[in-house]
C-alpha cells in the first residue's frame, strides 16, 4: 500500500496578535531541544528595533501535529496553559529564540540566567529618538535622562492611560505601536507530517540558527513528565555523582548520546538509521531504556575485563559498543561462552583493523546486528570479501594519529599487555583525560623523535610509526626520558628497576640486545617490534575455533 502522502507547507503571514494568542490559549508550544531558549535583552531589544524599522526577521516554522513533544512548560514568570483537550499543537521548530523573547517582552516575563534576573519589562524605547532614525530606538535598559517607554507598557496599556503618562509622545507611541502589532510575521506551518519527515523538512528549510540534532529531538519525543527525561538519564549513565554505576566510574564516560541512541535502535528494530530511531514509539524507548543501560554497562565492562581496553577514548570508534550492547542484551547480561568469546574477539579486532565505520556506519552496524546473531548462535559470522591480512608493511611505518582507528586498534594491543612504569614496573594508569590528542606525554616514541630526526637523520613518515609508540606516565616522558638515545635513559632505569625486562615485555619489547635498544638500532627495533606486533594481531583475527 503507497504510504499517504503529507500535506505541502503553508505560507501564512500572521500579525503579532495572532501569533501569541495561540500561546495563550495552549495551542502553541515551544519544545525543548536541550538549548538555553533565553535571549538576553540586549538581543531581544536589537530584535524589536527590526520589527519596528520593517526589516525580516526571518521564518517562523511550526509543524501541527498530534505528537507530544516536551515542551516549555513556563516562560519566566509566565505559566503556560496546557494543549485544550482534543486539539492538536502547534510546535515552534525554527525561530523558538525569536518566539520566546518577542512573548516575554509582551507578558512581561522575568527570568534568570547565570544567577542574574533578567526583566523583559526593562525593554525600552527611546521617545527622543526619530522613529526612523538609523540608531537603534529599542534599548535593553531604560535609557538616562531621556523620555522612554517600556516595550510591556506600549504593548500593554490602555489608550487613557498612555495618554494620561505620554501626552507629548502619544502620537509616537501609536506609530510604535502600529509597527509592531502590524508587522506580518512569515510562518511556514507543516502539517501532520510523521516526525522524521518533519525534522527533514525542518533542516532543509531551516532559515537560521544551530540544526537540531538526533538526541535533542529524541529527547523532546520522549520526555514524559515526573516519569522519563532522556537528557537526564544520559547524563546519569555519564555519571551519576555517586548514586549507582556509571560510565565514568567505568572509564568509558566519553560515548557520545548518538551511539547511544543507536543501541536503544539496535535492540527494539535492529536498524540505527535516523529515520528508525525516530519512529521509535515512546513507551517502547522508555520501556527498553533500563535495559539497554544494563546491556551498555555490561559490553563496557566486557571490553574492560576481556580485552583489556581501560578507556573509551583508546576505542577506535564509538560505534563498535552499539554491536557489543546488543550482544549482552541479547545473552541477559551473561558472561559470553568460550566459543563466542572467541568470536567477540574477532569481531573486535576485524571491525577496528578494517576501518570498518569510517562510512556508511548506520548500514555496517545494521550488518554487524546480524553477525551477533550468528555469534549469539555460537556460529562464526561471514566475512567473506572483507578479510583482514596484514602484513609488515601495512604496520612498518604505519604514522601514529589518534585520530586513526587502526592505530588506535594497535594503542588497544599495547594496552592489552598492562604496559607497566619503566622506572618502577608498577601499572601505568591509563585515563580519558591524558589520550585526547596524540602530543600527550603519555604517548612516548621510545626512540624520541627529535632525536631521530635531528641525530640519526630519520625523515618525520618513519620517526612517528605507530611501532614506536609506548605508553608511559606523564613524569617519565618529560623528566627522564626527553630527547635522549634509548641506549642512555634505559641504562639509568635499569640501574632503578630490577625487573626491567619483566616491565618491557609489557609493552611488546622482548629482548633489549635483540630489539636493537642498547645499539640504537631503530630500524631493527621497528622490525622486531612489529613482527610480535603483527603475531599478536593475526592470532586475534584467526582464533582457533572448535
Amino acid at each position: 500500500m503507497a504510504e499517504t502522502k503529507a500535506s505541502q507547507p503553508q505560507n501564512q503571514s500572521k500579525k503579532y496578535e495572532h501569533l501569541f494568542t495561540n500561546i495563550d490559549s495552549g495551542q502553541m508550544k515551544i519544545p525543548v531541544f536541550q538549548r538555553d531558549f533565553v535571549w538576553t535583552t540586549a538581543q531581544t531589544a536589537k530584535l524589536i528595533d527590526s520589527i519596528i524599522k520593517g526589516f525580516p526577521i526571518g521564518t517562523f516554522i511550526f509543524w501541527k501535529t498530534r505528537e507530544e513533544l516536551r515542551h516549555v512548560r513556563n516562560i519566566g514568570n509566565v505559566a503556560l496553559p496546557d494543549i485544550p483537550s482534543g486539539d492538536a499543537a502547534l510546535y515552534v521548530l525554527d525561530g523558538q529564540q525569536r518566539i520566546t523573547s518577542l512573548y516575554a517582552v509582551r507578558k512581561g516575563a522575568i527570568s534568570e540566567k547565570d544567577g542574574q534576573q533578567i526583566d523583559y519589562r526593562r525593554v525600552s524605547i527611546n521617545l527622543s529618538l526619530d522613529p526612523n532614525s538609523d540608531e537603534n530606538v529599542v534599548m535593553p535598559e531604560p535609557p538616562e535622562k531621556t523620555p522612554y517607554i517600556s516595550v510591556y507598557e506600549l504593548l500593554n496599556g490602555s489608550l487613557a492611560g498612555l495618554a494620561k503618562d505620554y501626552g507629548t509622545y502619544l502620537e509616537t507611541i501609536d506609530l510604535y505601536r502600529q509597527r509592531l502589532t502590524g508587522y506580518d510575521f512569515s510562518t511556514i506551518v507543516i502539517e501532520d507530517y510523521p516526525i522524521d519527515v518533519a525534522c527533514e523538512v525542518f533542516t532543509r528549510i531551516n532559515t537560521g540558527g544551530t540544526e537540531l540534532t538526533l538526541f535533542e529531538i529524541m529527547v523532546a519525543k520522549t520526555y514524559e513528565l515526573d516519569r522519563f527525561d532522556l537528557a537526564h538519564e544520559y547524563e546519569y549513565l555519564i555519571n551519576n555523582n555517586g548514586n549507582g554505576k556509571d560510565l565514568e566510574d567505568a572509564g568509558y564516560d566519553t560515548v557520545p548520546a548518538s551511539t547511544v541512541l543507536q543501541c536503544v535502535a539496535a535492540y527494539l528494530c535492529g536498524q540505527v538509521r535516523a529515520k528508525d530511531i525516530l519512529k521509535l514509539k515512546k513507551s517502547s524507548f522508555i520501556a527498553a531504556w533500563p535495559v539497554v543501560k544494563d546491556g551498555i554497562f555490561a559490553a563496557a565492562d566486557y571490553l574492560r575485563t576481556h580485552l583489556r581496553i581501560p578507556v573509551s577514548l583508546l576505542l577506535p570508534y564509538h560505534a563498535l559498543l552499539v554491536p557489543f550492547t546488543y550482544f549482552f542484551i541479547k545473552t541477559g547480561g551473561d558472561q559470553p561462552s568460550d566459543i563466542q568469546d572467541k568470536l567477540l574477539v574477532q569481531y573486535f579486532w576485524w571491525a577496528s583493523l578494517s576501518s570498518r565505520f569510517s562510512s556508511a556506519v548506520e548500514s555496517k552496524l545494521a550488518q554487524d546486528i546480524s553477525r551477533m546473531d550468528a555469534i549469539l548462535a555460537g556460529k562464526p559470522p561471514s566475512y567473506q570479501g572483507e578479510e583482514v591480512r596484514l602484513t609488515m608493511d601495512d604496520l612498518r611505518w604505519r604514522w601514529f594519529s589518534t585520530g586513526d582507528a587502526f592505530c588506535k586498534a594497535i594503542l588497544c594491543l599495547y594496552a592489552f599487555h598492562e604496559p607497566k612504569s619503566f622506572k618502577s614496573n608498577s601499572v601505568l594508569k591509563i585515563d580519558n583525560s591524558w589520550l585526547k590528542v596524540a602530543n600527550s606525554k603519555n604517548y612516548h616514541h621510545f626512540f624520541p623523535k627529535s632525536y631521530l630526526t635531528t641525530k640519526l637523520g630519520f625523515p618525520d613518515w618513519q620517526a612517528n610509526s605507530v611501532l614506536n609508540i609506548t605508553l608511559v606516565d606523564d613524569y617519565l616522558n618529560k623528566r627522564k626520558i626527553g630527547a635522549r638515545a634509548p641506549s642512555v635513559y634505559m641504562r639509568e632505569f635499569h640501574a632503578s628497576n630490577h625487573k626491567l625486562a619483566q616491565t618491557m615485555r609489557t609493552h611488546l619489547i622482548d629482548d633489549l640486545d635483540e630489539f636493537g635498544v642498547w645499539t640504537d638500532d631503530y630500524p631493527r627495533f621497528i622490525e622486531m617490534r612489529g613482527q610480535g606486533v603483527l603475531a599478536e594481531l593475526k592470532e586475534r583475527l584467526e582464533p582457533n575455533l572448535p
